[in-house]
C-alpha cells in the first residue's frame, strides 16, 4: 500500500515549474507514494491521504484561510531532492501562526517516512490483531498481571477508536488444543522448511515439533483473515494450556508474512511496534525495561544478586524478558538461537528465543495509554551481560541520558526498542498520527 498525495496549486497558477515538480515527486516516492491528478486549492478534495504543496508562492499569505480548510495532513515537498525548499520557512512560519499544521521534511528519508506512516495510518483502518486470551489476570503470578491496562475492555476501545483497527480475540485453551492435535509427521515436514534458518540448541525434537505445531495452528488462523497484520497471546500468564511458548511461531510469522507480534498480547505494545515499523522500516521488539534505580524491585525478578558494574548506573537500565533480550525475528537479530525455556511459569516442552540487536544508538517508545502520544528516548546498548542460573541469562545493558527523569516519567515496564536514533523519524510519525511526542 502507497499513501495517496494530491498535489495542490493555487487558482491559476499551474504553470510548468508545478508540473515539473510533481512528476519528480512521483519519480523520488514511486516506492512510497501514489501521486493523484493536481486539484486547484478552495475545490473538493480526492479521497487522499494528504494535500501536497510541490510549489508555494506569496499567494498562500492571501489564501490562508483555504488553507486551513484542508482536513487532512499537508505536506510540503518543494524542492527537486524530495525536501522543503529553504525559501518556503517564511510562509511555513506564517501558516503556523495561523494554527496550520505542515509536514515540510528537511531530507528524503525523512519524506519517505512521512509518506509510509500515511500509507499504515490508511492500512490500519482495514487491519485486524488477534489475540489469544482467555482469563486474562487470573493466572500464573496473578498478582503482576491482574495490573496491565490493555486488558482492560477502555484498552481496547481506545485504540480501536484512535487507529481504526479491529482487535479480536479468541481462546489460547482452544488454539492450544488444536496445535497438539497436528500431527508429528505435519509438523516435521514443515520444519524441514526452517531447520536449516533456524539456529537451534538444547533443544529436544518434541520441543521443536511442539513450537511448530503452534506455528501452523495460529498460521491456519491466520489463513481465515487476510486483514490481520498482528497476533499475540497470553502465553504466560495463562501457560497452563499449553506445552510450548509461541516464540519460534510470532518470528516465522513475522518472516513468512510481516505478521507483527505481542508478547503477553500486550496490545499496547503491539501498536506501537506496528506504526513504528510500517513508518521506519527499523528493526523494532518489545521487551522489559529494569532501570538499576528500581534497585530489588527489579533485581528479585529477574532472580539476579546484582546489577552489572558501571560508572552511572543511575542512567543504565536492564532490558531482558522470558530470560533473554527479548523476541525478535532473525532478521532483526546480530545472534539468534532457540533455546529452552527459563522461566519456571511455562511448561518445560516450552522453547525460548536467545536474540540480540546490534550494539550502539537505539531509541525506545511506547504510547501512552490514551493514545494521544507518544514516549520517545534516545538510548544506548551497550553490551550484553549474562546471570547463569537466573531469569536473566543474557540481557541487554542500555545507558540513557536521564535515568530519574526516565523513571518518574516512564509509561509502562513494557518497551519497545528501535534499532539507530531514530528520534526524528518518530517525530513526524507522530504528527502524522496526531500524537504528542514526550522526548526525554
Amino acid at each position: 500500500m502507497k499513501a495517496r498525495l494530491v498535489p495542490l496549486y493555487f487558482q491559476g497558477k499551474r504553470d510548468e515549474e508545478f508540473d515539473r515538480q510533481v512528476n519528480c515527486i512521483k519519480e523520488l516516492l514511486k516506492e512510497e507514494a501514489e501521486i493523484l491528478e493536481p486539484v486547484a486549492l478552495g475545490n473538493p478534495l480526492p479521497d487522499a491521504d494528504a494535500a501536497l504543496f510541490p510549489v508555494l508562492i506569496g499567494e498562500a499569505y492571501r489564501q490562508a484561510d483555504k488553507i486551513a480548510k484542508i482536513d487532512i495532513p499537508i505536506v510540503i515537498i518543494t524542492s527537486e531532492f524530495g525536501t522543503v525548499a529553504m525559501w518556503d520557512w517564511e510562509i511555513i512560519t506564517y501558516l503556523n501562526a495561523k494554527g496550520i499544521e505542515t509536514l515540510a521534511p528537511y531530507e528524503l528519508e525523512i519524506t519517505k517516512t512521512i509518506c509510509r506512516a500515511l500509507s499504515a495510518k490508511r492500512e490500519l483502518k482495514d487491519t485486524r490483531f488477534l489475540v489469544y486470551q482467555d482469563n486474562p489476570g487470573d493466572g500464573m503470578q496473578a498478582e503482576i498481571f491482574k495490573r496491565f491496562y490493555w486488558w482492560e475492555d477502555e484498552c481496547t476501545n481506545a485504540i480501536e477508536d484512535k487507529f481504526g483497527v479491529k482487535i479480536i480475540k479468541k481462546s489460547w485453551k482452544k488454539l492450544s488444543e488444536d496445535a497438539k492435535k497436528i500431527s508429528d509427521a505435519e509438523a516435521a515436514r514443515a520444519w524441514e522448511e526452517w531447520s536449516a534458518k533456524t539456529p537451534v540448541e538444547g533443544l529436544s525434537q518434541q520441543q521443536i515439533f511442539s513450537a511448530v505445531k503452534m506455528y501452523l495452528a495460529v498460521k491456519r488462523d491466520l489463513e481465515q483473515d487476510s486483514r490481520i497484520k498482528g497476533v499475540g497471546s497470553n502465553c504466560l500468564n495463562e501457560s497452563f494450556y499449553s506445552d510450548t511458548t509461541p516464540c519460534f511461531a510470532w518470528t516465522a510469522l513475522f518472516e513468512e508474512k510481516g505478521i507483527m507480534w505481542a508478547c503477553e498480547a500486550d496490545t499496547i505494545s503491539l501498536i506501537t511496534k506496528f506504526i513504528v515499523h510500517r513508518s521506519l522500516k527499523a528493526p523494532v521488539m518489545m521487551s522489559n525495561v529494569y532501570p538499576f534505580l528500581l534497585g530489588m524491585a527489579a533485581l528479585k525478578h529477574e532472580k539476579i544478586d546484582k546489577f552489572p558494574e558501571v560508572k552511572e548506573p543511575d542512567k543504565h537500565l536492564l532490558v531482558v524478558h522470558c530470560g533473554y533480550m527479548g523476541l525478535m525475528p532473525k532478521s532483526f537479530a546480530t545472534d539468534w538461537t532457540l533455546r529452552p525455556p527459563v522461566l519456571e511459569i511455562v511448561d518445560k516442552n516450552a522453547m525460548a528465543l536467545d536474540a540480540r540487536m546490534a550494539t550502539g544508538a537505539i531509541t525506545l517508545a511506547k504510547l501512552h495509554p490514551s493514545f494521544q502520544k507518544i514516549q520517545v528516548i534516545k538510548a544506548e546498548l551497550e553490551k550484553y551481560v549474562q546471570y547463569p542460573g537466573s531469569d536473566c541469562r543474557n540481557g541487554a545493558l542500555v545507558r540513557v541520558a536521564d535515568g530519574q527523569k526516565m523513571v518518574k516519567k516512564l509509561y509502562s515496564h513494557h518497551n519497545c526498542l528501535i534499532q539507530g536514533d531514530k528520534a526524528v523519524e518518530l517525530d513526524f510519525m507522530s504528527r502524522v498520527f496526531a500524537l504528542e511526542m514526550e522526548e526525554l
